[in-house]
C-alpha cells in the first residue's frame, strides 16, 4: 500500500450519470492512492462559502436560476488543480460535464505536461459509468 501512495497516478476522470458511484469510487481512489478528489459542487460551494471572486460570480448566476457558465467552471478547477497536492495525480469526479469542459480539460492537461514536466504526471485514465436503472 506504502508503494501506491509514492507513486504518481492519473489524472483520472470519473464520468456517468448522477448516483452512478462516481463520488463513492472516487473516495475509494482518493484513499487508496492519497491524491485528492475533486469534485465540481463542492468547488462551488467552497468558492461561494470562502468569498472569491469566482465563487461571487458563481453565486451571482445561481441566485438568478441559471447553471454556472462553463468559464467559471473551469476557471475553478484550474485553481484547484495547481494546488500542490494535485502533483502527484487528481481525482476528477463528474468533470468535464459539457463538450466545452471537455475541449478545455484536454487543452490544460497538455498544458500541465508541456509546462511543467517535473510534475511527472501519467496519461489521465477515463473511466465511463454506464449504469442500467432499470434492472
Amino acid at each position: 500500500m506504502a508503494e501506491e501512495v509514492l507513486r504518481n497516478i492519473g489524472p483520472i476522470v470519473l464520468l456517468g450519470p448522477p448516483g452512478a458511484g462516481k463520488g463513492t469510487q472516487s473516495k475509494r481512489l482518493s484513499d487508496r492512492y492519497g491524491i485528492p478528489q475533486i469534485s465540481t459542487g463542492d468547488l462551488l460551494r467552497e468558492n461561494v462559502h470562502r468569498g472569491t471572486d469566482l465563487g461571487l460570480k458563481a453565486e451571482a448566476q445561481m441566485a438568478r436560476g441559471d447553471l454556472v457558465p462553463d468559464n467559471l467552471v473551469c476557471d475553478m478547477v484550474a485553481w484547484r488543480l495547481r494546488d500542490q497536492d494535485c502533483e502527484r495525480g487528481f481525482i476528477l469526479d463528474g468533470f468535464p460535464r459539457t463538450a466545452t469542459q471537455a475541449a478545455w480539460l484536454d487543452a490544460f492537461l497538455k498544458h500541465q505536461f508541456l509546462e511543467n514536466p517535473k510534475r511527472h504526471m501519467c496519461s489521465p485514465i477515463v473511466v465511463r459509468f454506464d449504469v442500467d436503472y432499470n434492472k
